[in-house]
């Protein structure tokens, strides 16, 4: 046991009994406390420049507020996003923004979400149940360290003009306060990891405090695939990692800088006994390397429930959960008690369907809604487009499964590319070369058991050479798309020139899967991998045409 880890478990799971308490007492009773949210929200928030525009002093009832504020979606908040950057105050809170934290999924590619004391609070109140259910349920998780993968790394925070700082600099910060000390003491890497700016390194420097880590009791990660890459890297680098264990030494790959170096090193006693063991075992014998991990957290929902199969491949006697719905302008749903409630505490919620929306105690088992939410953070009835189904109820709670992103939105790994976003993109590409193809389109493509995207052609021309790189180039604008291609979560962009008539094709699809011919018109993006196999054609490697069809390809000639 590590008395450290078990002293910070001890003391997390201390923190947040009130949380807990207070959580399950409100899920007898979702109306009562969603009320009591929004209520509050408005209350704070009145004199905001968003409050007097919509005059929340006058609101004194939900359907008030409904009344007065529209659904909105990021394009209807970046101006007033603008005026927070440049330094204004009171824009769209009362609580003073801490950070601008930058995600993925908007038309310009990237969304900039002010993040608040008072979002903080909102995260704290559904991180709260969710370690508290987790540590009673699993005690032996509490007295032992956990690798908890939460802010990106490799992150540019720079905007020109920007008064505020983008993007957390360390994990804990995303729970702010007391607990962000208390986080750190029961972490098995340190948080300092994080700020290296190289992939390889990365993950070298964490596999080697992970493998320091005999004590290791709980992985908490985002989407399953981060894992698996992780772990690919230790055939490569085992002996490296086992040598720099037995001499306290860091050897990365790739040097890191000096400040972060220096950070890392008192973490970095020679461990002898721990390096003869792990001589003794090998990289593929995960279970006796962490014999005493008996969980890992990840998203197990939409796309992400492919990749999860081959984590529980890898660690067949662990205990996987998946995790709720979070996003980075709110969480949505959490585990607790077997199930995924709302976070009924945390913001308040509605739900979108047949073009009506239903408070969380109104929605029915079974059916299927967008999600809106009004948050601490300042986003009023804000559309997250994310589709869920109501799985049942947890008293009088509903609880929610991630279906995916709403239509003309692709996200395999969390990039969450949109139809607007990547039409501009390839605009701006076919301008560079001075390109007009009669059909483009991008769609998720797993060629070679690889997740990425491919570009799909009819041009009646060869198509240049640096055509899928430049495009590659313009996706990267979104930060999400950047790091799942940094970690090699998202394969290069392919190109598959089409050799038939592409509209054609395209329509005589779109009609077999029972969409009325009045109906379709050509995207920029589809959501549905296997084109290749409804187009005849081609890839097209980096350089060139390609002489030989890959198999798909020559399936579809066929």
């Amino acid at each position: 046991m590590s008395l450290p880890s078990a002293a910070g478990g001890l003391a997390w799971l201390a923190a947040n009994a009130g949380g807990y308490r207070r959580f399950r007492s409100a899920l007898a009773d979702p109306a009562r406390a969603q009320a009591g949210v929004l209520h509050r929200l408005v209350r704070r928030n009145a004199a905001t420049a968003f409050g007097r525009l919509h005059r929340l002093h006058e609101v004194r009832s939900t359907e008030e507020f409904r009344l007065r504020v529209p659904i909105s979606s990021y394009p209807d908040y970046e101006p007033f996003i603008d005026r927070i950057a440049a330094g204004e105050e009171g824009v769209l809170t009362r609580s003073r923004v801490l950070v601008l934290e930058p995600t993925g999924g908007s038309t310009s590619g990237e969304k900039l979400i002010p993040w608040t004391r008072d979002l903080q609070r909102a995260f704290r109140r559904a991180v709260a149940p969710w370690v508290c259910d987790l540590y009673l349920r699993r005690p032996h998780l509490a007295f032992g360290p956990g690798y908890w993968s939460v802010s990106p790394v490799a992150r540019e925070t720079a905007r020109p003009g920007c008064r505020i700082r983008v993007g957390f600099e360390v994990d804990g910060e995303y729970l702010g306060g007391p607990l962000r000390r208390i986080v750190d003491a029961t972490l098995a890497v340190p948080s300092a990891v994080r700020l290296i700016p190289s992939i390889p390194a990365f993950r070298y420097v964490t596999l080697l405090f992970l493998l320091r880590c005999s004590e290791l009791r709980l992985v908490s990660v985002w989407h399953p695939s981060f894992l698996s890459l992780l772990l690919e890297a230790l055939n490569e680098h085992w002996d490296d990692l086992v040598q720099d264990i037995d001499r306290g030494t860091l050897s990365p790959p790739v040097p890191i800088p000096r400040e972060v170096a220096g950070a890392l090193k008192p973490g970095l006693r020679p461990r002898p006994r721990r390096a003869r063991a792990l001589g003794r075992l090998g990289p593929r014998d995960l279970a006796s390397i962490w014999p005493r991990l008996g969980l890992i957290s990840c998203w197990g929902d939409g796309h992400a429930a492919m990749a999860l199969e081959g984590i529980r491949r890898q660690f067949p006697g662990v205990e996987i959960q998946p995790k709720g719905l979070m996003a980075t302008e709110a969480f949505v749903t959490l585990p607790f008690a077997g199930w995924t409630p709302l976070a009924i505490r945390s913001h308040f919620f509605e739900f979108l369907s047949g073009g009506r929306t239903y408070l969380a105690h109104e929605i029915e088992s079974g059916a299927v809604y967008s999600v809106v939410v009004t948050t601490g953070g300042g986003l009023y009835r804000y559309r997250l487009e994310d589709r869920v189904e109501v799985t049942g109820f947890l008293a009088r709670t509903p609880c929610l499964r991630f279906l995916g992103k709403e239509d003309h939105v692709s996200d395999l790994c969390g990039e969450k590319l949109c139809e607007a976003f990547v039409g501009a993109a390839l605009a701006g590409v076919f301008r560079e070369f001075r390109r007009a193809p009669r059909f483009a389109m991008l769609a998720p493509d797993l060629a070679d058991g690889s997740p990425g995207y491919t570009l799909y052609l009819d041009d009646p021309s060869e198509p240049p050479a640096l055509l899928g790189q430049r495009l590659q180039q313009r996706l990267e604008e979104n930060p999400q798309y950047r790091y799942g291609a940094a970690l090699g979560q998202l394969a290069p962009i392919r190109v598959f020139q089409i050799a038939c008539d592409a509209q054609a094709a395209y329509l005589k699809h779109c009609v077999a899967m029972g969409h009325r011919l009045g109906n379709v018109k050509p995207l920029s993006l589809s959501r549905h991998p296997g084109w290749s196999e409804v187009f005849t054609g081609r890839y097209v490697p980096a350089g060139g045409m390609s002489d030989n069809a890959p198999a798909a390809a020559s399936a579809a000639q066929g």
